[in-house]
C-alpha cells in the first residue's frame, strides 16, 4: 500500500510478454507484482516461471542459467529443475536428496498461453488460481491476421485504469468527447460485461453521408484481463492488458487485432485513425498524466452525472484478499447479475 492507493496489488491473471517474447530453450528474467522471476521454455515448448535463487546455494537462475530438455539448469553446479520446481538432475550426485525425491523444492508459479500472451499468476497468499483466462475467437481465425502492439509504464495501480472505463464524465473534459451512454452491464462473479450501441455519421469513401449502428463490447475477467470488440464501418478486437509491476506502478499494453485492409483503402485509413485516437490524447495518453498523479479515495463525492463508478468498486473489490481496504468491513462477492442502463 502507499499514500496514493489504500489498496494493495489485486490478484489474478495478469499479461507477463507475448508468447513471441520466450523462444524454445530461453530464459528470460521478468519482474512483476514487486518480485524478481526467471521464465524459460523447454524443448517441447512448455513454459516454466519460478523464484529466481537455486534452492542448493542461491544462484541466480536467469543469469546463465539454459534449459536442457525440459528443464532449467543452474549455472553454478549444474542442478536440473523442471517447470515444478522438482528436481531432475544433479551431476555429481548419487542421487536426489530423499527428502526432495519427487516434490518441488525451487518456488514455482503458474504460468499459462493464451491469445498470444503469457499469463502468470499472482496471489499474495500464494492461493492457486479461482478463474482461468478466456480464449478469443479472433485468436488463430486466420481472417483475423492484422496486429498492433502497444505498451506504457508509469505509476498507478490496475484498478484505477479498469475504474476509468465507468467514469463516463471524464471522457468530455479530458478527451474532448460526446457523453459516452453506460449502455448494459452485467456483473456475474468475476466477469463484467458491457454493451453500448448507438449510430453514427459518416463519410463513405464515395464521399456521401451514411448512418451505421456502432456496437462496443467490453468485457472484464478478473483483474487482469479485459479487451473491447468493436464493430461498425470497421470490426477490431482491443486486448487491454495491464500488469502491476509494483503496488504504485503498471504496465499497460494495448493490442489491436483486425482484418487486413490496404493501407491507403478507406477501412485501413479507418483502422489507423482509430488506434491512433485510442491511443492519444482522446484516449489513453490523455488519462496517463491524471493517473500518474492522482490520489485513490475511498469515499469520493460523487454526482448525479458520474457514472456507476460505486458499483464498479464493488466489483472490483473480490479480487483484493480481505478487501481493497484492509482496515474496513468489505461488501460481499458479486455473485449475481446485475444490469444498468
Amino acid at each position: 500500500m502507499s499514500k496514493r492507493f489504500p489498496m494493495p496489488m489485486p490478484f489474478g491473471w495478469f499479461c507477463i510478454g507475448y508468447s513471441d517474447d520466450v523462444a524454445v530453450g530461453e530464459v528470460v528474467n521478468v519482474s512483476y507484482f514487486e518480485r524478481d522471476m526467471v521464465l524459460f521454455r523447454t524443448a517441447s515448448g512448455k513454459l516454466g516461471l519460478t523464484d529466481p535463487a537455486c534452492p542448493h546455494l542461491g544462484a541466480h537462475l536467469g543469469h546463465g542459467g539454459t534449459v536442457q530438455g525440459e528443464s532449467i539448469r543452474c549455472p553454478f553446479h549444474h542442478w536440473q529443475y523442471d517447470t515444478d520446481g522438482v528436481i531432475t538432475d544433479i551431476p555429481y550426485a548419487s542421487q536426489i536428496p530423499p527428502k526432495w525425491q519427487g516434490k518441488p523444492c525451487l518456488k514455482t508459479y503458474p504460468v499459462c498461453e493464451h491469445n498470444e500472451v503469457i499469463w502468470a499468476w499472482y496471489h499474495p497468499e500464494g492461493a492457486a488460481p479461482d478463474h482461468e483466462v478466456i480464449e478469443l475467437d479472433e485468436i488463430g481465425d486466420p481472417a483475423w491476421t492484422e496486429r498492433a502492439r502497444f505498451q506504457w509504464r508509469f505509476d498507478s495501480n490496475p484498478q484505477e485504469i479498469a475504474e476509468n472505463g465507468v467514469d463516463v464524465a471524464h471522457f468530455k473534459y479530458v478527451h474532448g468527447m460526446d457523453a459516452v451512454p453506460e449502455g448494459e452491464t452485467t456483473y456475474d462473479r468475476h466477469i463484467r460485461r458491457s454493451r453500448v450501441t448507438g449510430m453514427q455519421d459518416i463519410k463513405t469513401e464515395a464521399g456521401e453521408r451514411q448512418s451505421i449502428e456502432t456496437v462496443v463490447e467490453v468485457v472484464q475477467n478478473g483483474a487482469g484481463q479485459k479487451w473491447v470488440r468493436f464493430t461498425g464501418l470497421m470490426e477490431y478486437l482491443l486486448q487491454v492488458l495491464v500488469t502491476p509491476v509494483t503496488a504504485e506502478c503498471v504496465d499497460v499494453r494495448f493490442i489491436y487485432i483486425h482484418q487486413p485492409y490496404p493501407a491507403d483503402s478507406f477501412k485501413g485509413k479507418g483502422i489507423q485513425a482509430a488506434i491512433k485516437n485510442t491511443n492519444g490524447q482522446t484516449g489513453l495518453e490523455g488519462d496517463i498524466p491524471i493517473w500518474s498523479h492522482k490520489f485513490h479515495l475511498r469515499n469520493p463525492v460523487l454526482c448525479d452525472g458520474d457514472g456507476p463508478i460505486m458499483r464498479f468498486r464493488k466489483y472490483f473489490a473480490q479480487f483484493y484478499v480481505g478487501g481493497p481496504y484492509p482496515d474496513e468491513a468489505q461488501p460481499e462477492p458479486v455473485l449475481d447479475i446485475v444490469r444498468s442502463s
